[in-house]
């Protein structure tokens, strides 16, 4: 059996429509897209914020903190806190 290799503007598409609705999926479909996606050795660039690292739900209502030029993402189904370096304008 040879299994069908599908092209990197494929699996963008797929990743985009994945994402775009991405707060009434499980676990389970988040872990296929992220294999899919790794796969074809494209980068999830800011859609990794969107959903927990350790259990990979997505986020819905997470507690946020902002201390010190990181926002700090609580999972409320793990308790996981994903620290995130937040950008600095150009301006200060």
């Amino acid at each position: 059996m040879v299994k069908k290799r599908i092209s990197k503007n494929e699996v963008k598409i797929k990743m985009d429509e994945f994402f775009s609705g991405i707060g009434n999926k499980s676990s389970n479909e988040v872990k296929k897209i992220k294999k899919l996606v790794m796969s074809a050795n494209i980068p999830l660039k800011e859609k990794r914020k969107l959903f927990c690292k350790k259990c990979l739900k997505p986020y819905k209502n997470p507690k946020i903190r902002i201390k010190r030029g990181m926002k700090v993402i609580i999972c409320p189904s793990c308790g996981f806190m994903s620290h995130w370096k937040l950008r600095k304008l150009n301006g200060d």
